[in-house]
């Protein structure tokens, strides 16, 4: 496999999961935050780091979203998940210092 191959396949797979994420979102009318984050653009690790940042910034916004349960690999997880308005509500409050992590928030800002 040469660079060009592995950098198209990258590309792919950056594409599809956030085209998967935002499709669930409009499914469903509602996604935990990392699904949010992963929808705007970034990878899972970086996802969890500003779903985490955004979930602390739901209580100031006075968010609460629907409680519900994750299914994953077998087991089930507590979560909580918001609609587009509620998570653009805690993304104005989001204060990221990183370049990506600003554009991101952003992007979740105006998704509403």
């Amino acid at each position: 496999m040469n660079d060009r191959t592995r950098t198209a396949r990258r590309i792919l797979a950056q594409r599809t999961r956030t085209n998967r994420a935002a499709a669930k979102i409009r499914r469903q009318g509602v996604g935990t935050l990392a699904t949010h984050c992963i929808a705007a653009g970034l990878a899972p690790r970086e996802a969890r780091t500003v779903a985490s940042s955004l979930r602390k910034n739901a209580a100031k916004a006075h968010v609460t979203g629907t409680p519900g349960t994750s299914y994953t690999h077998g087991r089930a997880r507590h979560c909580t998940r918001y609609t587009r308005a509620e998570v653009a509500a805690i993304a104005v409050i989001y204060r990221p210092r990183k370049t990506t992590y600003k554009l991101a928030a952003t992007k979740l800002a105006l998704a509403a």
